[in-house]
C-alpha cells in the first residue's frame, strides 16, 4: 500500500480548516515557489505578493478538491497568478510556440558544476541552455533541478504527458547538438 507524502497530509489538514497545516505548507514551499517564480518574473515584489495571494486564495478557498502532488499544485498556481498579475494571458504563455515576452531564466546558481576546473566549460554550458527556448528551459528546470514527474510537469506546463516527454528529448537533444559543436565529440 502506498503511503501518502507528509504534504498531501497537510493538505488535508488544511483543507479542514488547520491553520498550522497552511503554515507549514508555506514555510515548506516558500523557498521553492521564490526560486521558481523568480526565473518567470524579475519583480521581487510582485513575486512575493503573488506567493502572500497564493496561500491567502488557498485558505480562504478551502473546499478545493483533493490533488495528487502539493508541489506541482503549488507552482502551477503560482505561474497562472504571474501570468495574471502581469496582463499576460496564459493561453499566449502555453503555446508551443511561446513568444519570449516571459524570460524563463537560468542562472549560474541553478548548477552544480563549480568544481569543474575550466570556466570556459561552465560557460558553454549556460550558453548552451541560454540557447534552448523557454519551454525547454522551464521543462529541464523542473525535471532535472526540482526532480518533478512527467505528470507533474505536463500539470504545471498545461501539456499532456507525451508533450512533455517530447519536449524533454527535444531540449536534451538541443542541449548535446550545441555542446557537441564546443568539444567536438560525442557524449
Amino acid at each position: 500500500m502506498r503511503t501518502e507524502h507528509p504534504h498531501i497530509i497537510l493538505w488535508h489538514l488544511l483543507k479542514n480548516g488547520d491553520r498550522d497545516a497552511l503554515g507549514e505548507l508555506f514555510s515548506a514551499y516558500h523557498p521553492l515557489l521564490l526560486r521558481y517564480g523568480s526565473k518567470i518574473c524579475r519583480d521581487r515584489g510582485l513575486l512575493e505578493d503573488c506567493i502572500q495571494d497564493l496561500f491567502a486564495e488557498i485558505w480562504q478557498s478551502r473546499s478545493k478538491p483533493d490533488i495528487q502532488s502539493v508541489q506541482a499544485y503549488l507552482l502551477k498556481a503560482l505561474k497562472y497568478k504571474i501570468y495574471k498579475k502581469q496582463r499576460i494571458p496564459v493561453t499566449k504563455q502555453i503555446s508551443s510556440d511561446q513568444p519570449d515576452e516571459m524570460l524563463f531564466e537560468v542562472s549560474h546558481d541553478n548548477f552544480m558544476i563549480e568544481q569543474q576546473e575550466d570556466l570556459a566549460k561552465k560557460q558553454r554550458i549556460i550558453d548552451a541552455l541560454q540557447g534552448l527556448s523557454n519551454r525547454q528551459r522551464e521543462i529541464i528546470y523542473l525535471k532535472v533541478y526540482q526532480e518533478l514527474s512527467y505528470e507533474e510537469i505536463s500539470e504545471i506546463m498545461n501539456i499532456n504527458y507525451q508533450v512533455a516527454r517530447n519536449l524533454m528529448s527535444q531540449a536534451i537533444k538541443a542541449l548535446k547538438k550545441s555542446l557537441l559543436s564546443f568539444v567536438g565529440w560525442i557524449l
